[in-house]
């Protein structure tokens, strides 16, 4: 029994969706840092974002997929 075993299933659906469009969104922001933001300061930010955002996509879909049960 995990954390997630006390949640309605359809309250986990919508984290997995939430946790897809941080990954989605993680994919846009390293592409926007690498290829179209030239300031160095910006692009360091968004990076750090995008990789915040990935991190915690992933955790938390290995959560669910992990202690679902």
């Amino acid at each position: 029994m995990g954390p997630l075993a006390h949640m309605p299933a359809l309250d986990v659906m919508w984290v997995s969706f939430y946790c897809i469009g941080f990954m989605i969104l993680s994919v846009g922001l390293i592409y926007l840092g690498r290829n179209k933001i030239s300031n160095g300061f910006l692009r360091t930010i968004v990076n750090l974002l995008a990789y915040i955002l990935f991190g915690l996509g992933t955790f938390l879909m290995v959560l669910i997929i992990a202690t679902w049960p």
